[in-house]
């Protein structure tokens, strides 16, 4: 078994893994980097481009997980791709998205590169999208291969709780077998259930590593910090003051929508509109139609009927009065430039009154995580085109993540007891406490920190 790191960087990043196994060969993910633009973004497939790939399996429909599936296709015609059923109902969105995106960067920023793919692109190819349900198992090799004789690897989608129709991916050859975790939450969240990975072995492992840097408090629990972001509302919202809580389109938004609604209907939060952003009224209908085929709390919450959902129209976040302590569940999570999040945040900094609460990871380049280091009264870059700022407004972190802890994953790791495991999707720190902890802990498996486009034996 061979394993390549397609990421063009060792941390969080454009997620791609090429498996060559018993003859086979099968691309798993096909993300794009958060931090790079154009082509710098894509994972490294000029390294495999000679390949024969089978297929291509995807974890789940966050950008840096998918967003480049569309010119992985182009490399590897023949490939068909497999995701799960949920996933299946929200990839073509994600892409088309992207390109509206890449559109208007390239009018507006000048990155002439864009848009990597186009429209009528992602219409063409749909056709080789194929959906599963969790716990299938599915032949993947080509039909040619098989006719002469190969036997067929298979490969298993199991529910990862991290997003609506995130997996893990199993494959089973006849001599070897390899669990790729992708994105893995093992604790229930306000939605999805905890992941479902209870029986897994594999002889290889490749895990993700978000959290190694980040210790769980004692004594925390997901219940207390709800508690605490009910309080702070309450504390804003007495002093008139709006709140705005940038999050990722899918996932978070439905989230934090359905945690705004049980709040309202226990009486800790007052009942009133949510402003929430196109795209993620998008994927908040999904989660509402598709309530029945995902493992979930609060079976019949349907969000576009428990909350009164506004949509925010174009410009309206840099012109409409912040007032009437209004709160906004907005993209992006990290506050981007030309979000909503980003225009909305720059208003509300520098006044007291306001508060932003984040609910998830902002990497430290970004205006989110420039204005999570920044102090209370200190002036800061807020972004390229936002200029300085000073943060007068409360500032507030909550802990309701939708990764596992590194705990958690930790102990994982001697529940599946692999021979071998690959560490990835994470920064420096981070998995460098893995190496170290399995280290410690399970001296007989051999650690592995794959690099950009290095072939590994495994």
């Amino acid at each position: 078994m061979h394993i390549t790191n397609l990421n063009p960087e060792t941390n969080i990043g454009a997620s791609a893994w090429m498996l060559e196994i018993e003859g086979h060969r099968l691309l798993m993910d096909a993300g794009t980097h958060p931090k790079r633009e154009g082509r710098e973004g894509m994972p490294l497939y000029s390294k495999v481009k000679d390949l024969d790939v089978d297929a291509i399996a995807i974890t789940h429909c966050h950008h840096d997980h998918v967003g480049t599936l569309p010119i992985a296709q182009r490399y590897f015609p023949k490939a068909h791709v497999l995701m799960t059923e949920l996933s299946y109902f929200l990839v073509e969105r994600v892409l088309h998205n992207s390109v509206n995106v890449m559109i208007r960067q390239r009018d507006e920023l000048g990155i002439k590169e864009y848009p990597l793919y186009t429209h009528d692109e992602i219409d063409e190819s749909a056709h080789l999208f194929q959906g599963f349900r969790y716990n299938r198992e599915i032949e993947w090799a080509s039909f040619e291969k098989v006719k002469r004789g190969q036997r067929s690897p298979t490969l298993e989608f199991l529910d990862a709780g991290h997003a609506l129709g995130s997996a893990g991916i199993m494959v089973r050859g006849q001599h070897q077998t390899v669990f790729y975790t992708g994105d893995v939450c093992f604790h229930d969240q306000t939605i999805l259930k905890a992941a479902r990975f209870e029986d897994v072995k594999a002889d290889v492992m490749i895990m993700e590593t978000t959290r190694g840097n980040r210790a769980t408090p004692t004594g925390f629990t997901r219940e207390a910090e709800i508690e605490k972001l009910a309080e702070a509302i309450q504390r804003v919202q007495a002093r008139k003051g709006c709140i705005l809580i940038p999050v990722f389109a899918l996932g978070r938004t439905q989230e934090i929508l359905a945690l705004l609604s049980l709040l309202m209907q226990a009486g800790k939060v007052r009942k009133q509109p949510i402003y929430i952003g196109g795209l993620g009224r998008v994927f908040t209908e999904i989660y509402d139609l598709q309530a029945h085929r995902a493992h979930r709390n609060h079976t019949n919450l349907r969000l576009t009927e428990a909350l009164n959902l506004t949509v925010l129209e174009k410009g309206q976040a840099e012109r409409m009065k912040l007032s009437d302590a209004k709160i906004f569940v907005v993209t992006a999570g990290m506050m981007s430039e030309k979000t909503a999040a980003h225009d909305l945040g720059l208003r509300m900094v520098g006044d007291e009154r306001h508060a932003i609460f984040f609910v998830g990871y902002a990497d430290p380049e970004t205006a989110g995580g420039r204005l999570k280091a920044a102090k209370h009264g200190e002036e800061f870059m807020f972004s390229p085109s936002g200029g300085m700022a000073t943060r007068k407004c409360e500032l507030e972190d909550f802990d309701l993540t939708a990764h596992a802890n590194r705990e958690d994953l930790l102990d994982f790791v001697g529940q599946v007891s692999p021979k071998t495991i690959l560490l990835g999707h994470g920064d420096e720190d981070s998995r460098l406490w893995f190496e170290q902890q399995i280290n410690a802990r399970h001296p007989k498996i051999k650690v592995i920190q794959p690099q950009p486009g290095v072939r590994v034996e495994a």
